[in-house]
């Protein structure tokens, strides 16, 4: 029986960057001699033992065979006559399939050194296409090695695997698990430029692929396509934020605009609403998440608003601020706001622009939160407190707007 250390552990430790999980593979050793030795199947579709002591995960070396379409098509062969080899190869990327004996030496058959020397995700076998899930893969791992390229044969390889269907396949929990995944990582706009790359944007994410083409007005957009300006307020949402959310919500804002009134273009009337309309459609069709759903409708809905605040009348302002619900979720509306900046940040030209209106509303909500009641005003009905809360909100919003006016005059 031999032990390797095999996958994202080998690569991550050979680029130098913190390792995560460690993952094992076992050759030569049957399921009876694991548990002999204190280690308990977790395993359901394949033999997956954790560690007596570190519960760290341990597989039998395996081989598998395709046997229908979709990322669970497969049969699994386990034994103890699987070499490392055979184990290796069934992997996706070469840069994932490299192993560490006991004595820590390397062992790399498939050459995902040079491959990390060279910056680049290069499929190991035609094996690859079998599975749909390696497309999401790879746009994730170039999400966060930006600085690797994927290579053109696999870029190839995924255009026949979008052609023959297999993209289909993907089951929606995991196509937003992949998503959700990259945008948590430094380059998550690359996640969207490499599944267009290879033809799958337009089969997953339908809702981003038609927003490429799609023109806006040149005064306020030098870079005039909407899905390039979409990347571009991704790219600035995540400098202003680590949040997932922010980032997704960042990525959904102008989704509308895809749906809008072609013979009126590049305006987009009414596409925040439309916006809201298709997140709601597609939150549904991927079970995304509901925190992130609302967020996002938020945005897309609002975010024009918030662009123009700082001229709107305190009536509405107090409006604006009320169907944000800015009083009563401030770490959401802070989310808000960090995608409304993006929005302005992501066009080219404008990538260092102030967003002065973050500041404004942010002050006149904490002033209207410091708001106290007296006991003969809390004394009357629920509207008639509403009222007069409402009074003393608007003449809050009176003063910052004057205290604005005064500053910038």
């Amino acid at each position: 029986m031999k032990i390797y250390l095999v996958g994202g552990a080998v690569r991550d430790e050979l680029l130098g960057r913190p390792i995560g999980e460690k993952d094992w593979v076992v050759v030569g050793a049957t399921p009876e001699e694991l548990v002999a030795k204190g280690f308990k199947p977790v395993g359901k579709d394949f033999p997956v033992f954790l560690h007596p002591k570190t519960h760290e995960e341990y597989a039998l070396a395996r081989t598998e065979r395709k046997i229908s379409k979709g990322y669970k098509g497969f049969t699994c062969y386990a034994s103890p006559d699987v070499t490392l080899e055979e184990d290796l190869i069934r992997r996706d990327l070469t840069i994932n399939a490299m192993a560490k004996d006991e004595n820590g030496q390397l062992i790399d058959p498939f050459h995902g050194q040079d491959d990390l020397k060279k910056k680049i995700l290069r499929h190991i076998s035609p094996a690859f296409a079998e599975d749909p899930v390696r497309i999401l893969r790879v746009a994730r791992f170039a999400s966060r090695f930006g600085d690797f390229t994927v290579a053109p044969e696999t870029i190839q390889l995924m255009e026949k695997m979008v052609d023959a269907g297999e993209v289909n396949a993907l089951v929606p929990e995991r196509v937003w698990k992949e998503l959700q995944r990259s945008l948590t990582e430094s380059y998550p706009w690359r996640f969207i430029e490499i599944l267009r790359a290879c033809g799958a944007l337009k089969i997953i994410f339908p809702e981003l692929d038609t927003l490429f083409g799609v023109p806006n007005p040149p005064q306020w957009h030098p870079e005039i396509d909407t899905g390039i300006h979409t990347l571009l307020v991704l790219k600035a949402a995540t400098k202003l934020s680590k949040d997932p959310m922010v980032r997704f919500a960042a990525l959904l804002h102008d989704v509308g605009k895809g749906k809008t009134d072609k013979t009126l273009w590049p305006k987009h009337y009414e596409h925040c609403e439309i916006g809201g309309q298709i997140i709601r459609q597609m939150s549904q069709r991927l079970n995304i998440p509901k925190k992130y759903e609302e967020l996002a409708i938020l945005v897309a809905c609002y975010h024009s608003s918030a662009r123009k605040i700082i001229d709107a009348t305190s009536k509405g302002i107090l409006r604006f601020l009320k169907n944000v619900d800015a009083f009563r979720r401030p770490q959401r509306f802070e989310q808000f706001l960090l995608a409304c900046e993006a929005d302005v940040r992501g066009r080219e030209g404008f990538e260092n622009e102030e967003y002065p209106q973050a500041e404004f509303l942010k002050n006149i909500v904490k002033k209207c939160n410091q708001i106290k009641l007296t006991d003969e005003e809390k004394q009357g009905s629920g509207e008639k407190i509403a009222q007069i809360l409402h009074q003393k909100r608007l003449d809050v919003t009176n003063g910052v707007r004057h205290q604005r006016l005064h500053q910038t005059n």
